[in-house]
């Protein structure tokens, strides 16, 4: 496996296992900023609908854009943004707010990651390595949500915050090994042509 692919697993690894800390309580802490089952429908709905509808619109012009891996980055910190957002969370509309965040995050790095991981698979091994990301999506959501449960239970949510943030800070540095490795491969055929 090369080791962009490996930078691009580990790093979208941290952000599952931030995110998947989450995504079984979440209706609890509705509840908790004074929210119903609708404001978590609707907060939620509000971020899958613009992830979506921004897919769509961004990754035809992530198609052009050649620098695809300043795109996972930046994905990747709007979505640690997001991840912050939750500590200030104290009102339903600042719940929606985080969820339209999350969702731009989402849709500028989700097309770019996936174009980026299609490029650098290894010949003959696409079912294999796509099976790697597919596998380690579930195993790390099923282990992150024992622990969320069991970090916001022992310790409330806020810590749980905290360790999501920290966790998405972690993959945001480790992602930004792709410009670093691009931009070293840039120099040095410059250099060598």
């Amino acid at each position: 496996m090369r080791k962009e692919l490996r930078v691009l697993l580990f790093s979208s690894g941290l952000f599952l296992l931030a995110g998947g800390l989450f995504g079984p309580i979440y209706a609890v802490f509705v509840k908790n900023i004074g929210g119903d089952l609708l404001t978590a429908g609707g907060a939620y709905s509000a971020f899958a609908i613009c992830a979506g509808l921004l897919v769509f619109l961004i990754s035809k012009w992530e198609d052009r854009y050649k620098y695809q891996e300043r795109l996972v980055v930046l994905g990747f910190a709007l979505r640690s943004t997001g991840f912050f957002g939750y500590l200030l969370i104290q009102t339903p509309i600042d719940l929606l707010i985080v969820q339209i965040i999350l969702g731009i995050g989402e849709a500028v790095e989700a097309p770019a990651y996936d174009g980026l991981y299609s490029k650098y698979l290894d010949k003959g091994k696409f079912a294999s390595e796509w099976g790697d990301w597919e596998a380690m999506n579930y195993i790390v959501t099923g282990i992150s949500a024992a622990v969320g449960g069991f970090l916001a239970a022992v310790y409330g949510f806020r810590l749980l915050f905290v360790v999501m943030f920290v966790l998405s800070m972690l993959g945001l540095m480790i992602s930004a090994l792709l410009i670093v490795w691009r931009e070293y491969k840039q120099s040095l055929a410059r250099y060598f042509s």
